[in-house]
């Protein structure tokens, strides 16, 4: 299995080194980010936002790494149940790339 990469943080605490027990626990957020499908990155950061609470999607886009925009939608997500997102794979039935057209060697 290929090593994840650790998205550092870049929240203002971590980068000004004031609270090494708070940037301990932010790396180990990234840590079970890197872990993680895309959707189950998603709904992770956006439970954290809500713990946070006012300013959770700027503050866990800092730590994460992920775009506000993706942490609000996981927000969305949660708070709909997760009613319309498949259990048994990461994208909706057509989502992501097409495929590729096969050519053949002559």
């Amino acid at each position: 299995m290929a090593d994840h990469l650790i998205h550092p943080c870049q929240c203002p605490d971590c980068l000004n080194d004031c609270d090494p027990v708070r940037c301990r626990l932010h790396y180990q957020m990234n840590l079970v980010c890197s872990r993680l499908d895309e959707q189950q990155r998603r709904w992770f950061a956006a439970l954290e936002s809500k713990k946070v609470g006012h300013g959770g999607d700027t503050l866990l886009a800092q730590i994460t790494g992920l775009h506000v925009d993706t942490i609000r939608r996981g927000r969305e997500e949660l708070d709909a149940g997760l009613v319309d997102r498949p259990s048994d794979r990461v994208r909706r039935p057509g989502a992501g790339r097409p495929p590729g057209k096969k050519t053949t060697r002559r």
